[in-house]
């Protein structure tokens, strides 16, 4: 019987992909729901290591409600004492990388990030050593150098800084779909379904999941990278664990033809004081990003409302006003509602299901797990296969 042939429209161009054959291959037979970030970089590596996967999503790769949509992230490696991720987000900036080099997308946009802190510096120090031991190039920079080579930028408060000049930012939205793109063109599946919750495994493991559109769906392995939904899917397992969280953005109308603010001008910036604002130059033309990266509120991702409330506005722009001289009195031309799925101690979680050992459970991004897609595919996908343990530090049991 001849495969049944689909038609998938990701962008502009229609996309073909043939459905699963109804003859059971040898490879192994893996399911991966959620297309952002961890879940679709997890597909495709395991399509080029032989796997036969289908990847799922409720709404789409890159969609308003996923923690990897909107158009810009910030990739960076400094990390303070947290050396795994300063580790993990130097192999990321290797692989973002070799895509771009590879598919000619331009999706990764070297502007290097400035951090600027007060007068606690210890975050600082931690992350000079730490990228210094892992020979990511690191510069340790003066406020006056600073001040000089950045003027746009008011330094007022400021004790001292570090640059990462292989930093810089990410195109999210359009890197999710391109990479399903690739899941598919390389011979993976692609289905846009939600999987019912809460997911229950029969015995000691999971055989099928039922989808919104009533179907079953039977894999060998499962990967369950469903960022804020996780604790939805397994109350049981990961419940509170995964605590999704209101993150408003900002994006402020720069002046006409002033350049001193694209990103060959300025860099990715990160503030570090009593909070942590950060905010991407440039940024694919949508306007000067700011954001607060401080934890918001907890919040429904799919059904909650995202307007944004006068008080964060004004909180931003005074901001704006402070360390931006020049943009004190620019429009507000964008602003979205976004959301983290926090840890309790932010480390990420990618682990086995205690019950079924079939299932992997991989979320816990935190604010700061888009930049590592491509890393987190390689690392998930050599747990899957086989061929590396799970690291106790992003394990389920240390929630206990």
């Amino acid at each position: 019987m001849p495969s049944r042939r689909t038609v998938l429209k990701l962008g502009a161009a229609p996309l073909f992909f043939a459905r699963a054959p109804l003859i059971r291959t040898a490879a192994p037979h893996v399911a991966v729901i959620g297309a952002g970030a961890f879940g679709g970089w997890t597909a495709l590596e395991l399509v080029r290591r032989g796997a036969r996967v289908v990847l799922i999503d409720a709404w789409g790769p890159g969609n308003a409600r996923a923690s990897s949509g909107g158009e810009t992230r910030v990739i960076r490696a400094g990390y303070g004492t947290r050396t795994i991720y300063t580790k993990m987000a130097k192999r990321a900036l290797e692989l973002w990388g070799a895509h771009d080099q590879r598919y000619g997308r331009g999706f990764f946009k070297k502007t290097g990030a400035l951090w600027m802190f007060g007068k606690d510096d210890a975050f600082r120090k931690a992350s000079i050593a730490a990228l210094e031991a892992e020979r990511v190039a690191v510069q340790d920079v003066a406020v006056a150098d600073a001040r000089r080579r950045w003027p746009q930028v008011d330094f007022a408060g400021i004790s001292s800084l570090f640059f990462e000049p292989e930093a810089g930012y990410l195109l999210a939205r359009r890197a999710c779909e391109h990479v399903v793109e690739c899941v598919i063109g390389e011979g993976g599946e692609y289905r846009q379904a939600a999987v019912a919750s809460p997911v229950r495994a029969t015995g000691s493991r999971l055989s099928v999941v039922t989808l919104s559109d009533g179907q079953s769906l039977a894999a060998d392995t499962f990967v369950f990278a469903c960022g804020p939904w996780l604790g939805t899917l397994f109350p049981d397992v990961v419940g509170k664990n995964i605590t999704p969280t209101r993150q408003d953005v900002f994006y402020f109308g720069t002046p006409p033809g002033d350049i001193r603010f694209r990103d060959d001008a300025l860099p990715v910036w990160v503030d570090y004081g009593e909070r942590l604002i950060y905010g991407i130059p440039g940024n694919a033309n949508r306007g000067f990003k700011i954001a607060d990266d401080t934890s918001g509120p907890a919040f429904d991702p799919t059904s909650g409302q995202r307007d944004l409330s006068a008080g964060a506005v004004q909180d931003a722009r005074a901001f704006l006003a402070r360390r931006f001289p020049a943009l004190a009195k620019a429009p507000l031309i964008g602003s979205e509602v976004c959301q983290y799925e926090a840890s309790p101690d932010s480390n990420y979680i990618i682990d086995r299901h205690p019950a079924a050992p079939n299932v992997w459970i991989v979320g816990g991004g935190s604010g700061h797990g888009f930049k590592m897609g491509p890393a987190m595919g390689e690392l998930v996908a050599s747990l899957v296969t086989g061929k590396a343990p799970p690291d106790p530090v992003f394990s389920l049991t240390r929630f206990k």
